[in-house]
């Protein structure tokens, strides 16, 4: 992990809250292959009933899955893996054309099932995180992405519950675009989509239901013009 005195990233809100994680080693990483560090921040759910159930399964070498952080519902922080390691956590899928997620990101549970919202005590230590993270690497604000993301159609996380104008409004996630100037729908929705990092393989509908899980949950049916606003350059 990068010495404390690394520069801030100008662009990333400063705190001078301190996180002392749990520390709970996770025998599933690795070396992050071909000298990468990290340039991702990729945000999870669990999926599980508890935290607890959570975190026996991430540092279970038999399960061969991991990620670096955990949040519980409460704000209990645990770290599994090491920041400068390859933690198990993305798997199959690609972000702006570039492979091997693990590689390039940080990745951080957080214990929800899905179908409920995400509690204050869990989003407060998020953004500490998020931030302090982000300028420990350099990560910028775009580079903060869902599981669902970089996979669409095989994962859902972190899921339309989660809040990610609350993250765009603190500088901790990639902003909006408002701006549409072509004709084509669809071509526009996929060519903004691509812009954005969208790069993995999907058919229009997963592609649509994928963006919707970060920007528009609540949208149904068919591409609409509202599906094009929100997305990002």
């Amino acid at each position: 992990m990068p010495a404390a005195g690394t520069p801030a990233y100008s662009a990333v809100p400063s705190t001078t809250e301190s996180l002392t994680p749990i520390w709970r080693p996770s025998p599933n990483f690795g070396e992050r292959k071909g000298g990468l560090t990290p340039s991702l921040i990729v945000l999870h759910y669990t999926a599980m009933d508890s935290a607890q159930a959570a975190l026996d399964r991430l540092c279970d070498s038999a399960c061969e899955v991991s990620a670096h952080y955990l949040i519980d519902r409460d704000g209990s922080l645990w770290q599994m893996v090491s920041e400068d390691h390859r933690a198990w956590h993305a798997g199959a899928g690609e972000w702006r054309g570039q492979t091997d997620i693990n590689s390039r990101s940080i990745g951080i549970e957080l214990d929800n099932t899905g179908f409920h919202p995400f509690p204050e005590p869990q989003l407060s230590v998020l953004e500490t995180l998020l931030g302090q993270i982000m300028r420990r690497w350099s990560i910028l604000p775009e580079q903060v992405i869902g599981h669902s993301d970089m996979a669409p159609g095989r994962k859902s996380d972190p899921g339309p519950r989660f809040p990610w104008q609350r993250l765009e409004h603190s500088k901790l996630a990639g902003l909006r675009c408002q701006e549409n100037s072509h004709k084509n729908q669809t071509q526009t929705f996929r060519a903004l989509a691509r812009s954005a990092g969208y790069t993995a393989e999907a058919d229009d509908d997963t592609l649509l239901a994928a963006v919707r899980l970060r920007y528009r949950p609540w949208g149904k049916g068919p591409l609409v013009p509202a599906d094009l606003e929100p997305l990002p350059k």
